[in-house]
């Protein structure tokens, strides 16, 4: 079954000046925050770990590709794996409501395998085939959401968008490329997202493996290999879902995170921020804390993390920290804050509460209110809160590039992370692609 027409054109015909302005500067946006996010990424546990998993088992047998700030040649479905697994190390990147997940952290990996492995054109043509990645994945999350009654991970949606831009950087025509999204869609890793939310591992959100089999399917169809039709594309009752490509942009809906943990856990922790900022205490003035939020967002128990990956999916580990060092950033989620008696105490302060008209809004909106008693007597109350970062909260771009330098400069040294941002904001038709790929490549 081929694909609609216009989703045909859309992926293999949009160019870099089809894309209008603010468009275009989202997609940079998207590309810097993620790269930053992949350079603090880089010394976690579970990086180091899918690093060498990628060199040991996912050798290049063919045209190769460096891993993400690594250098090390493998296969291009190796490279996004682990690169992808690296940005989703740490729970910084951006993400869409409506999905409730991510897609640029298994979209950029693989479009830099892809770059490496069978070149792209230029600049220009990296980024609007990012975008294009953004526009698919957010619309196949949607859909998937829509059509199947588990939640899963960002994997299962990461996985179509990947075969996609893989069926234009290799010049696919329509019925492989129709292959590929269905290979694709069928080998998405559907895994259950609230597993890992109440057992926190490396497991994360399935972006790795689904970048993996996307990359896996583009390059399975091109050597003849079949799929089942993607549904998520071709089912009739699906078709208004993708009637709007061109004229309706999804990634100018992405949100970006201010804290690197899960975004379920922000507001919470962005009411914390404001009542200790505004009234002047600090954690050991606190006697009691309250958290009303959603459901999704009270799944969030683990108390006192003993790893990175469970401290990212905590909501009174954030909570306890941002009372304690008045930030939370990504610095706060190393050994230092994981053994600290004071947050621990803190943690065991924070009672979770599920509010029903935050649960009605979910996903839409996602609030929460904290109550906070101090020793003193007082008890300070937060208004129902949304975490900065969304559309209609957006960071201005002075934020977003803070935040890259925040992530990056500690990891990459300040003069690697300035040429990077002065690489991304010059990207266009016949400029600086192999400049961005020798800094975005190279090991640190």
């Amino acid at each position: 079954m081929l694909l609609p027409s216009e989703l045909q054109s859309f992926i293999h015909g949009t160019t870099l000046d089809d894309l209008p302005d603010d468009v275009v500067a989202m997609g940079r946006r998207c590309l810097l925050d993620l790269i930053g996010v992949a350079a603090s990424g880089s010394r976690t546990d579970l990086s180091r770990l899918i690093r060498g998993h990628a060199v040991d088992h996912f050798a290049a047998g063919g045209a190769g590709a460096p891993l993400l700030l690594d250098g090390r040649i493998v296969s291009p479905a190796g490279a996004a794996l682990a690169g992808g697994m690296t940005i989703d190390s740490l729970d910084a990147h951006d993400g869409h409501r409506l999905t409730k997940g991510h897609a640029g952290c298994g979209l950029l990996p693989a479009l830099m395998a892809y770059t490496s492995a069978e070149g792209v054109a230029d600049g220009g043509e990296f980024l609007a085939t990012l975008i294009v990645g953004y526009e698919v994945a957010t619309r196949a999350g949607i859909v998937l959401h829509e059509t199947v009654p588990d939640y899963h991970t960002s994997g299962a949606w990461i996985a179509v968008a990947c075969a996609a831009i893989g069926a234009r950087v290799l010049g696919l025509d329509p019925a492989v490329t129709a292959e590929a999204v269905g290979i694709a869609e069928y080998h998405g890793p559907r895994s259950q997202m609230m597993r890992v939310i109440d057992h926190p591992t490396m497991l994360k959100d399935g972006s790795g493996w689904g970048a993996m089999a996307g990359v896996s399917a583009a390059y399975l169809a091109r050597d003849g290999f079949t799929g089942a039709p993607a549904i998520t594309m071709t089912a009739p009752e699906v078709h208004d879902r993708w009637a709007d490509l061109g004229s309706t942009w999804w990634i100018l809906d992405q949100y970006f995170k201010p804290h690197p943990v899960c975004r379920w856990a922000q507001p919470a922790v962005q009411a914390t921020l404001q009542l200790r900022a505004a009234n002047g205490f600090d954690g050991a003035d606190v006697a009691g804390i309250v958290v009303e939020t959603f459901h999704e967002g009270a799944r969030l128990t683990t108390r006192h993390p003993k790893s990175t990956e469970q401290a990212q999916y905590s909501l009174p580990f954030p909570v306890a920290v941002a009372l304690h060092a008045g930030r939370l950033g990504p610095g706060e989620l190393g050994p230092t804050m994981l053994a600290d008696p004071a947050v621990a105490k803190l943690a065991d302060l924070v009672e979770i509460c599920e509010n029903d008209d935050h649960n009605a809004a979910f996903p839409g909106k996602r609030w929460a209110r904290v109550s906070i008693d101090l020793t003193d007597g007082r008890r300070l109350e937060s208004p129902d809160t949304e975490a900065s970062g969304d559309p209609h909260l957006a960071l201005t771009d002075q934020q977003v590039r803070a935040k890259f330098h925040d992530y990056a400069d500690p990891v990459l040294g300040a003069e690697r992370a300035a040429s990077i941002e002065s690489v991304v904001d010059a990207l266009e038709a016949g400029s600086y692609i192999n400049e961005f790929l020798e800094l975005v490549l190279s090991a640190p």
